[in-house]
């Protein structure tokens, strides 16, 4: 089973990177988002750059949702393995 340990972490590891990495890339995308719009026709090429910037970071959110529900998920593994490792101690 000790075999396992390194892969184990490594996998984690990768999850918990890539999940930085999409999260830093939101937030460049993001970065330019304003929080209030003034809704004038003047303002319509505002307006369009606002919807370009929601359109791709609500394609990219499904692709966080999966990275995030797999990084619980080997968290959870990586407890997992411990704490039976940790009662099979004391048999």
């Amino acid at each position: 089973m000790t075999g396992m340990v390194p892969i184990m972490w490594t996998v984690w590891g990768a999850l918990v990177l890539l999940m930085l990495l999409l999260k830093i890339y939101n937030d460049r995308l993001t970065r330019d988002e304003d929080d209030q719009l003034v809704l004038d026709e003047a303002f319509d090429h505002v307006k369009n750059q606002q919807a370009a910037i929601m359109a791709k970071v609500n394609r990219f959110a499904p692709v966080r949702r999966v990275v995030l529900v797999l990084v619980a998920a080997m968290t959870l593994f990586v407890i997992g393995y411990y704490l039976l490792d940790f009662i099979s101690q004391f048999k």
